[in-house]
């Protein structure tokens, strides 16, 4: 294949010791995605309050499956193209545009901007695909793929319930299961930069559950029981940004990933960064659709629905968390098993009052994170 002159430079094999600190254009395209993430927090709030929480979650479930397999993808092409010369990072710039058109059909996306959202998805996939070129040909095995998920996204949105879902369900499977049809040889990934990567984007996502508490907020008079769960909202953040940043899981990561042979190494990272990532990402969503609704009537008792969100949201988060650690050879996540199966209980005193289950859940996240730190500390190496 004949590239343009100015596009023609292949991205040289770089050794895998060679450190790849994340762009700040990188960083930039994740504030796009992240604002998809904001979109689907209010999908899953709309379905909450029209009274169809299901298919509210069902809804956010096909569209970030979705989503993120093309943030994945872009995530592994800075990894193999780093976006240091203009032609790339124009190219990473209509990524982005693709991305923003996404963003915005997320609303309506099964109410007559499906077609939208697929024109925005094929921008992102032939985006992926071209620059993706310069640094292996292995792509082309993912490509068809990718397509394939394009034209199921597009069809969906010319036939009527329920085909729509099944169209979306079987886009979700085809791209999901992927990796098991093409295999992982071709892509050699720097393992420091994807676990940067990734962290960057959950502390960024996580900043979603604070604007959800700003938004729920909004007109409102800060009496002292709005005062009171907006700090446990913001506490409740902080516990799910400690599971995930506050031991040494990500430098751990980064040594388990540097350890392993090439195709092994991509194994890893696509289960613990792209699949057990999934619960994480999806939990962060419901736990801020969740307090967004708390917020508004602090003291009353929460919809079914809704302290179902701030549960099932917690328990996905922890859940997801203990996939990971497991995946990379990480032991010791009994206390996150446990409290997700703890945490499916707060929705009683959430259907007393939503504070009672926002500080009964802020309660567990304390007791997990204190359990699991002693837990880590006695099995630890004495030097």
């Amino acid at each position: 294949m004949r590239l343009p002159g100015w596009f023609a430079e292949r991205a040289a094999p770089a050794p895998q010791e060679t450190e790849l600190r994340v762009s700040t254009l990188e960083l930039f395209f994740d504030l796009v995605f992240v604002f998809t993430v904001t979109q689907l927090t209010g999908l899953l709030v709309d379905g909450l309050q029209d009274g169809r929480p299901l298919e509210g979650a069902l809804q956010v479930l096909l569209v970030f499956g979705v989503i993120w397999w093309m943030y994945a993808g872009y995530a592994w092409l800075t990894n193999a193209v780093p976006p240091t010369r203009p032609a790339r990072r124009v190219l990473i710039l209509l990524g982005m545009a693709g991305f923003m058109i996404v963003a915005l059909s997320i609303p309506a996306v099964f109410d007559g901007d499906g077609l939208a959202f697929a024109i925005g998805y094929l921008l992102l996939v032939v985006v992926h695909a071209g620059l993706y070129l310069q640094g292996t040909s292995a792509i082309t095995r993912v490509l068809p793929f990718n397509l394939g998920g394009t034209a199921l996204v597009g069809v969906a949105a010319l036939v009527p319930t329920p085909y729509t879902y099944l169209l979306w369900a079987a886009a979700v499977i085809l791209l999901w299961g992927s990796p098991y049809y093409i295999g992982q040889k071709g892509f050699n990934l720097r393992a420091g930069h994807i676990v940067e990567r990734h962290g960057l984007l959950v502390i960024v996502v996580l900043g979603e559950s604070i604007v959800a508490l700003g938004i729920g907020a909004k007109g409102l008079h800060i009496g002292l029981a709005l005062g009171v769960t907006a700090v446990l909202g913001l506490a409740l953040a902080a516990c799910l940004w400690w599971l995930y940043f506050g031991g040494d899981d990500e430098t751990r990561a980064e040594h388990a990933l540097e350890g392993a042979e090439p195709v092994r190494r991509t194994r890893l990272i696509l289960g613990a960064y792209f699949y057990a990532h999934i619960p994480m990402l999806l939990g962060i969503v419901a736990v801020s659709a969740g307090v967004k609704k708390a917020i508004g009537h602090p003291t009353d008792p929460l919809k079914l629905s809704a302290a179902l969100a701030l549960a099932v949201g917690f328990a996905l988060f922890v859940a997801g968390g203990a996939w990971f650690r497991r995946v990379l050879g990480m032991s010791g996540n009994g206390p996150r098993v446990w409290g997700a199966l703890v945490a499916l209980a707060t929705v009683a005193p959430g259907l007393w009052s939503a504070l009672a289950q926002l500080t009964a859940l802020t309660a567990l996240a304390i007791v997990v994170i204190v359990v699991e730190r002693r837990s880590n500390a006695a099995v630890a190496p004495v030097h």
